[in-house]
């Protein structure tokens, strides 16, 4: 090891996921470098706290690379050969050699055996500690400014400057991460949220709020973009992951039409016209006796079927042989192509990602390098990737922390 590795001055803007495990790789691979993590923030890793309810959505039990990026609306072809090197596998044993273990639930989310975000939190923390990392909390950095030998200026508000030979900026949507990268030669396709609930204008969908339905097809046809999974009626519209995957694929298309535009919802995928109304046709016979009203032969809540009746002209009190062959039409459409319109969107919990950030041709996923400009390296989401809910962000924020760690003490720079 030369003198020049022994004293290489690494500094990471940004105190989240990505930036801690970059920092940490690092560290730990180069143990001799000066590695310092600067955050605005008083608390850092504030995004680990609160995901999934406090409870940290770690990774997803997805272990085949090509299926795996098929869960990143953007960002999946680029992350391809990283995920080669960094995946939810190796996140899994990363923490575990840590003494974190993780638990997988019935839809592939991991998460710790605690159900308790600190547990990730700490495990962070103490791992940055180990490998003599400093960690300055409320600090936020204000410009970054390259010098001619190579290394770069930190201002911090304080007026302090920090010098470093390599940067990492991990800093999420923050505005100045793009900013700083612009300034460094970058281009950034604009930011705009992902993931995110629906609006309706249907008032008597949203009285049914707390009702949920296992699986649905939810399409936005105007964007040509389809999403099938369970689905949950709030106050304000439609929730649930058939609608935030729908979201995530559809964020930049819904950006640009102002969150004004229909929604068509197929509350019985499984089935199809015909086979919905011989269904409805055979219960004339089976049933003809019982209200339509008290009898829902599909596996939806009462309340959403007297719903579903009334939009389809329905009474409620009518019975199945009495039911006319344009009402089972009216009723057939309504289940298999009820449309709303979404005029706005909401959020989802506090999980917020971001469509948008720095253009992934100029970074080399090999190192996380900055194609633009040399010992600049990117993690997380300030680069222009994001997955859909599931562990999936995380995971981005792993692979790419991590690959920028083990390349920021490799190479020594040319003075």
């Amino acid at each position: 090891m030369t003198n020049d590795q022994r004293s290489l001055r690494i500094v990471v803007l940004g105190g989240g996921a990505a930036g801690f495990f970059g920092a940490i790789a690092c560290a730990e691979t180069y143990p001799h470098t000066r590695v310092t993590v600067l955050e605005a923030n008083r608390q850092p890793l504030a995004k680990v706290r609160i995901s999934g309810g406090g409870r940290c959505n770690v990774t997803h039990a997805c272990f085949d690379v090509a299926a795996l990026v098929g869960n990143y609306p953007r960002g999946g072809k680029a992350l391809r050969g990283a995920l080669t090197r960094f995946q939810p596998r190796q996140t899994i044993e990363w923490f575990a050699r840590r003494g974190v273990a993780l638990k997988t639930e019935a839809d592939g989310r991991m998460f710790p055996t605690t159900d308790d975000s600190s547990t990730i939190v700490d495990c962070l923390m103490q791992a940055a500690q180990r490998a003599g990392i400093q960690i300055r909390t409320g600090t936020p950095a204000i410009a970054l400014r390259p010098n001619a030998d190579g290394s770069f200026a930190v201002e911090l508000k304080s007026g302090e400057i920090f010098v470093a030979d390599r940067i990492l900026i991990a800093t999420g949507s923050n505005p100045k991460g793009y900013r700083w990268a612009a300034d460094l030669g970058h281009s950034i396709n604009p930011p705009v949220p992902s993931l995110f609930t629906f609006n309706l204008t249907d008032r008597s969908l949203r009285e049914l709020a707390g009702v949920s339905v296992d699986s649905a097809r939810v399409r936005l046809p105007d964007a040509k973009l389809t999403q099938t999974g369970p689905l949950l009626v709030t106050h304000w519209g439609l929730s649930g992951p058939a609608i935030l995957k729908l979201s995530a694929w559809g964020a930049r298309f819904l950006a640009e039409c102002g969150y004004q535009t229909p929604l068509i919802v197929n509350w019985l995928p499984e089935e199809n016209p015909e086979t919905l109304r011989q269904q409805l046709q055979g219960l004339r016979s089976q049933s003809a006796k019982k209200v339509i009203g008290s009898y829902c032969p599909f596996p939806l809540a009462k309340r959403l079927w007297l719903y579903l009746l009334d939009r389809s002209g329905i009474d409620p009190q009518t019975r199945w042989s009495q039911v006319s062959n344009q009402a089972f039409n009216s009723l057939i459409e309504m289940l298999g192509n009820s449309r709303y319109q979404i005029t706005g969107k909401g959020v989802f919990k506090e999980e917020f990602v971001t469509c948008g950030g720095v253009n992934l041709k100029e970074v080399n996923f090999k190192t996380m390098e900055s194609r633009r400009c040399p010992h600049l390296y990117f993690a997380g989401e300030v680069l222009d990737i994001d997955g859909v809910t599931g562990g999936f962000n995380f995971q981005s924020a792993w692979t790419t922390g991590w690959i920028a760690g083990q390349a920021m003490g490799k190479f020594i720079s040319n003075k």
